[in-house]
């Protein structure tokens, strides 16, 4: 259930309730025979307000039923004889534009699921992942969109006339704008449009309720509208010029109690027919949001004076590194490349997916070209390119580029640790040399070129120790040698091995060797 606030004259808000009377209606097509009964076993439909209304095994079985029952909801597979999926899917948009369209994709089909996204379709669920909570998920999802889509069905005369007008306003066409039914609606000289991105919610209802009540001004109006071309709930408020700071401080207040919403806000205009171009910037806006998670409230003010850009990547570069088994350049130059391209909020969203897509795609091809074992990596694989596509922002795409960088780390030690690792080698050879110097993580880090988090995490997988516990079991065995070879006195040896703290160092010897170092030392030398 959706609810839409709108505010006139009056401090109490009339609650208009959009809610289909008729059960959701849905088809679904795939020609599998089990995964249809499957499906259909998944849910008590009704209950959960939803009726299936006919099943096929093709898209052009599926077009007939389509034809005869005009169902809410289709939910198809991508691979099916006679027509496929992503056929199937350009004709139901061309012919029945209203009908919402879930994708059922197996591991192997990414690219063709990308493709019926550029369709329109509503979202996509993995077969092998399906379950009750995640179908449920998807469906109430194409539920709300099919609610959002015919509103103005469910309304007033009045509301509907004004919707049709702000349709068409936004579409370019000339409207009056001494229209009753205009002035009436919006009698103030002042308007705002606010962005909703509810798809980073996980309760839709509760975000709207608290972002769009308790302003506490007598005089502000609230109208929904769905912009379809963005799937982006939009709220157009109207006020008196002298409320305008109270209206925004009273908006960003509300926001900041809802940090998973992704919020943007126009620049405020006086005339109504300027709503054709607000909308282009809340468009804009909200692809831009993608870019700037930790801003809850989006406005034009807030994006730096400055466009960043980047360089191209460098893909021939990354693939001799790879393919020469520079791992770690190669690997951290994705990394780099990654933290830079993050800030280039002017890139397309899909264009930004798009291409982490793609470097997972080559790096798994790379690895399994070099006969690497890639089996537990490739369900890696898919998993994150799940999840790039969900992403609502960088630092999703990043998080889960980085899960992905970490089997691929793994997959490369499997083979490493049996054929031996160079890197690992030059690593202590380092550490045997300089240990009795101030060594650190972070100073061994940069030496080598390594980010200290991922020297630490590098040098836990590929040897039995940790960093610190390695460079303790050396200077303490170089300790040992100087107590029982030397007439230096303990508190000599000490500095000699990397200890300045006398306390710590006999600390350390009687936590690895079970004694203190002049117990040692009266052991093996009196």
């Amino acid at each position: 259930m959706i609810q839409y606030i709108i505010r006139g004259n009056s401090s109490l808000f009339e609650v208009i309730t959009l809610k289909a009377n008729e059960l959701c209606t849905v088809v679904i097509v795939d020609d599998e025979i089990l995964i249809r009964e499957g499906i259909k076993h998944y849910l008590d439909w009704e209950q959960e307000g939803f009726q299936i209304v006919g099943e096929a095994s093709n898209g052009r079985e599926a077009l007939k039923i389509i034809e005869e029952t005009k169902p809410h909801i289709v939910m198809t597979d991508i691979v099916m004889p006679l027509m496929d999926g992503e056929e199937l899917t350009k004709e139901i948009k061309a012919q029945y534009p209203d009908i919402e369209v879930i994708i059922l994709s197996s591991f192997g089909e990414f690219d063709y699921v990308r493709s019926t996204f550029q369709s329109g379709v509503v979202d996509y669920i993995l077969k092998p992942n399906l379950d009750t909570e995640g179908l449920l998920k998807v469906l109430n999802r194409a539920n709300e969109r099919i609610i959002l889509n015919h509103h103005s069905t469910n309304d007033s005369p009045k509301n509907n006339s004004i919707w049709n007008i702000v349709e068409k306003t936004i579409k370019g066409y000339e409207v009056n704008l001494d229209e009753p039914v205009i002035t009436e609606t919006f009698p103030y000289n002042t308007f705002y449009l606010l962005g909703i991105n509810t798809k980073r919610a996980s309760h839709q209802e509760e975000c709207d309720e608290n972002i769009l009540t308790d302003f506490n001004l007598d005089s502000v109006v609230q109208l929904p509208y769905y912009d379809q071309k963005t799937n982006l709930e939009v709220v157009i408020l109207n006020f008196c010029k002298t409320d305008e700071e109270k209206v925004k401080n009273k908006l960003l207040q509300n926001t900041q109690r809802i940090t998973e919403v992704g919020l943007v806000l126009t620049e405020s205009f006086s005339t109504f027919s300027d709503i054709g171009i607000y909308i282009e910037e809340i468009r804009l806006l909200q692809e831009y949001h993608f870019y700037f998670p930790n801003i809850t409230l989006l406005q034009k003010l807030d994006l730096p004076k400055q466009t960043p850009s980047i360089a191209a990547f460098n893909l021939d570069q990354f693939t001799e590194d790879f393919t020469q088994q520079r791992f770690d350049s190669a690997i951290q130059y994705v990394r780099d490349y990654a933290k830079v391209f993050s800030t280039c909020y002017t890139t397309k969203v899909s264009e930004y997916k798009s291409f982490f897509s793609n470097i997972i795609f080559n790096i798994s091809i790379l690895l399994r070209n070099m006969d690497y074992d890639v089996t537990e990596l490739e369900k890696v694989k898919y998993e994150s390119l799940q999840f790039v596509e969900e992403s609502n922002t960088t630092s999703k795409v990043d998080e889960y580029l980085n899960k992905f960088l970490m089997e691929c780390y793994h997959c490369i030690t499997i083979k490493r640790n049996q054929t031996g690792n160079p890197n690992m080698r030059k690593l202590l050879a380092y550490i045997q040399k300089h240990y009795a110097e101030s060594l650190t993580l972070t100073g061994v880090a940069n030496h080598f070129h390594f980010n200290p988090s991922y020297l630490s995490n590098y040098f836990s997988v590929h040897n039995k120790e940790g960093f610190v516990d390695y460079l303790n079991k050396i200077r303490i065995e170089e300790a040992t040698k100087l107590l029982i070879q030397s007439d230096h006195s303990i508190s000599e040896i000490g500095p000699m091995v990397g200890y300045t703290d006398h306390s710590y160092f006999s600390k350390m010897f009687k936590k690895l060797k079970g004694m203190s170092p002049s117990a040692y030392r009266r052991k093996f030398v009196e």
